[in-house]
């Protein structure tokens, strides 16, 4: 549990001045793992607020990987978080993240109130927090409903130009967010809302992104500009790429399809379109899908590199990576 957030924050703060300059002594990187270690497993959801702008989930990141290999002797590995995956509405995922260890239990995103307490009631685990990516009805409409069943504490973006129905707490970009025994960076993911933001769990090598990426694509740009969602997809994109990412709808078929009519001649991709034919037939899943595949077959996350795609789109050699994207998001809008 951690007692005075600002204090933390503060000193991720200086430990990241300490990193940029290239003065990290192994004092400061034991000064991060107290800072970013638990005593104990707790249900109450912590969270950390950071006090200077220059704190970014790119910087609060930094801090967790030193802060993993400094040494064993230095750090905890989290517990596996169990992770359950469930229809909701016509085409949403909804997810339940439960930690043994404490009993706490945390719904990412609420599609659908009654799905929720279906699945938490076959499984006899109580409900204790709510984490919002974005103020889209198809992720808060269950929010109320479930944070009256008692005990919930309900977490979400800071800057959405709408309200999130019933949050106690708003994060921001390079906040941390505790849960049980693991701790969450959180993401700015803005561009299909102003305010999105993104989960990343680093020592479950696991993100959820909401509406922000989804398996060979991205979501629809409502609010957001192409310089933001592009800045939001090159975050994303600098994740390790045995990460597992947790979207919030099942697009992958009408994604591929898309990918293949401006970047045919990718091989990865096609095998990928050939594995994802095959799954759905099966009605099977396609999410979560790994981010180093993406990397190697979205074109949402290979439009400033692939000439191919370029080419397919009508962005010029003077085009900036985000006024391209801004192409790409405006061809599959058509498409």
């Amino acid at each position: 549990f951690v007692h005075d957030p600002f204090e933390m924050a503060s000193s991720l703060i200086s430990f990241r001045k300490l990193f940029d300059y290239k003065r990290v002594s192994g004092c400061a990187f034991a000064a991060v793992n107290l800072l970013l270690s638990s005593s104990s497993a707790s249900t109450t959801c912590a969270w950390v607020s950071p006090t200077s702008s220059t704190t970014t989930a790119s910087s609060t990141l930094r801090a967790f990987q030193q802060q993993r290999s400094f040494g064993n002797n230095m750090s905890t590995e989290a517990k596996p978080l169990e992770v359950i995956q469930f229809k909701s509405l016509s085409d949403n995922y909804g997810y339940l993240l439960h930690d043994p260890a404490s009993g706490a239990t945390a719904a990412v995103d609420t599609p659908d109130a009654e799905d929720y307490k279906n699945e938490l009631q076959r499984r006899g685990w109580k409900l204790t927090h709510i984490l919002n990516t974005h103020h889209h009805w198809d992720h808060t409409g269950g929010n109320e409903e479930l944070k009256a069943m008692g005990g919930v504490t309900i977490i979400g973006p800071k800057n959405e130009r709408k309200p999130i129905p019933g949050m106690d707490q708003s994060v921001g970009d390079g906040d941390v967010v505790e849960f049980g025994g693991s701790k969450a960076i959180v993401m700015n993911a803005g561009g299909h809302t102003h305010g999105h933001i993104a989960y990343y769990f680093p020592d479950q090598s696991m993100i959820f992104v909401g509406d922000c990426l989804f398996s060979l694509g991205c979501g629809k740009m409502f609010e957001g500009t192409p310089q933001q969602f592009w800045s939001s997809l090159e975050g994303l994109r600098q994740l390790p790429d045995d990460t597992l990412v947790y979207c919030a709808h099942e697009y992958t078929e009408s994604n591929a399809k898309f990918a293949m009519s401006v970047e045919p001649n990718n091989p990865d991709l096609v095998n990928r379109v050939n594995i994802i034919k095959s799954k759905r037939s099966r009605k099977e899943p396609t999410v979560p899908c790994l981010l180093g595949e993406e990397k190697k077959a979205n074109p949402f996350l290979r439009v400033d590199f692939s000439d191919e795609i370029r080419a397919n789109i009508g962005a010029t050699e003077s085009d900036t990576p985000a006024k391209a994207f801004g192409k790409l998001r405006k061809a599959k809008d058509n498409f």
